[in-house]
């Protein structure tokens, strides 16, 4: 017997995080996140985003088995930005098994309806802010840093619940070795240009953390009001993101673009400690996993540049490109050997032809979907 049941205790709440550990435990590409990140996450009072929003999750279940589970959820905060009534989905991962995924929808569905809201997006794991889309192309690799992984049927059982493409979601491949030679040689050139303009590009200073991350959350929430999906980040979500960013951070590729001592620009990479989670079968940090992450990091070879944003009326001025040139410039000497770029919006031409004209190759993309309720 199938049937769909909300996650009402702790223990319900371990299943539904680890279900993804058994559904992909023999699929090499697959990594998992890690587990005290996201019982915090899915917990009310200890995540930010449960002081403005909320959410309920499911599981699927064949007989007394767990087959599928997803999170309905209510971004009020969205709603409030947008001026929309959009319900979200998020968390979805299911077998491969049409019932079982017109099981979950429908009950995300009723879920969002009953909070008076008339479409369902997704998915969001809980906010566009956060993890986000299904992966349609780019299989072959597991994911970097922060980014979604799941078997290529989602995309077929997700149409055939009614979802109709919203949005697709980029991430490029850049290779140091394969990187635009002119631009690099140009970043003197650039850098010499903007100051002039009394622009600066400089590391972030992680000594004095607390005083940057103000200065960029002006930034992040300013650049982006007008991209589709986008809500500005509350203070304490904001701050909870830094927090967890603090400990993996290299300020060789946390770069901030500043004129007369106000933050216009910035670029944040991170390095990919997935390739040290993924060894980490069961999302479990301790013992062994905490020792991998402390001793292994000086073994990863590839970075995620996380986030580009740049205040309107500073853009089209090179401060951009000079970003990703200083990223680039910066793995010389190091492991480092390449990464990704990601996620851009497919319609976002300018970002994409500044990292086509640095030899960025489009290698994955993510898709989030939509359907009227």
């Amino acid at each position: 017997m199938k049937r769909v049941v909300p996650v009402t205790s702790k223990k319900e709440l371990a299943q539904f995080i680890d279900f993804p550990h058994s559904l992909y435990q023999n699929d090499k590409n697959y990594v998992p996140e890690i587990f005290i990140g996201q019982r915090d996450l899915l917990t009310p009072g200890k995540h930010p985003f449960f002081e403005h929003s909320t959410l309920q999750l499911f599981l699927a279940y064949q007989d007394n088995t767990i087959t599928g589970r997803i999170a309905a959820i209510h971004n009020r905060n969205h709603n409030a930005f947008t001026g929309e009534k959009d319900g979200f989905f998020g968390f979805f991962d299911c077998i491969d098994d049409q019932e079982t995924a017109d099981l979950l929808l429908n009950s995300a569905s009723d879920w969002v309806k009953k909070q008076g809201l008339t479409r369902l997006v997704g998915p969001t794991n809980p906010t566009t802010n956060d993890v986000c889309g299904v992966l349609v192309s780019g299989f072959d690799r597991p994911p970097i840093a922060m980014m979604p992984y799941n078997a290529p049927y989602y995309e077929k059982l997700l149409l055939n619940t009614g979802l109709r493409k919203k949005t697709d979601l980029l991430a490029y491949e850049l290779e140091v070795a394969s990187a635009n030679e002119r631009s690099l040689r140009l970043l003197d050139t650039l850098q010499n240009r903007l100051k002039r303009s009394g622009i600066i590009i400089r590391k972030v200073n992680l000594k004095d953390f607390k005083n940057e991350v103000p200065r960029i959350r002006e930034v992040y929430n300013r650049a982006w009001d007008k991209n589709l999906g986008f809500v500005p980040m509350t203070d304490a979500e904001f701050d909870y993101l830094a927090k967890d960013l603090k400990m993996i951070l290299d300020p060789n590729f946390c770069l901030v673009a500043e004129k007369d001592d106000k933050v216009v620009g910035f670029i944040i990479g991170i390095p990919d400690i997935n390739q040290i989670l993924i060894k980490n079968k069961r999302g479990r940090l301790f013992p062994i996993g905490i020792i991998r992450l402390l001793t292994q990091r000086k073994s990863i070879t590839r970075i995620r540049v996380l986030t580009l944003g740049v205040l309107e009326g500073y853009r089209k001025l090179g401060i951009e490109a000079c970003l990703y040139a200083s990223v680039i410039k910066n793995t010389y000497g190091t492991r480092i050997t390449g990464g990704e770029c990601s996620w851009m919006l497919e319609d976002n031409y300018l970002m994409n032809h500044a990292i086509e004209q640095i030899n960025g190759v489009l290698y994955k993309r993510y898709r989030l979907y939509e359907k009227e309720l």
